[in-house]
């Protein structure tokens, strides 16, 4: 089964204000599973936009990264966030295909 990630775009605000968003999603995230991949590190954007946090974050499921999302524990995270960050998200499967180290150059 394909693994489940959250891609989200990130600006914050308020970065004090931030922190109660960050210790609030970690339940969300411990009960279902999340490893991050990506957590606002040094970025470089050579084409396009995005915004000032990259955070990547890896689940065991697409399943299990939609029911996080839903989740009243990520609820309350998400009352920590307001007026604090502007996140863009996208939660997306995983690929399990051929890869260019395979010879398959799709």
């Amino acid at each position: 089964m394909a693994k489940g990630y959250w891609v989200a775009l990130v600006d914050v605000a308020e970065p004090e204000g931030y922190k109660a968003y960050v210790a609030a999603n970690a339940l969300a995230f411990r009960k279902y599973g999340a490893k991050f991949l990506t957590r606002g590190g040094r970025s470089e954007v050579p084409e396009g936009q995005v915004r000032s946090r990259v955070v990547v974050i890896e689940f065991p499921s697409h399943d299990a990264a939609l029911q996080c999302y839903h989740s009243p524990e990520y609820a309350a995270a998400m009352a920590e966030r307001q007026g604090r960050a502007i996140m863009d998200l996208a939660i997306v499967d995983g690929y399990d295909g051929p890869q260019p180290t395979d010879g398959n150059n799709n």
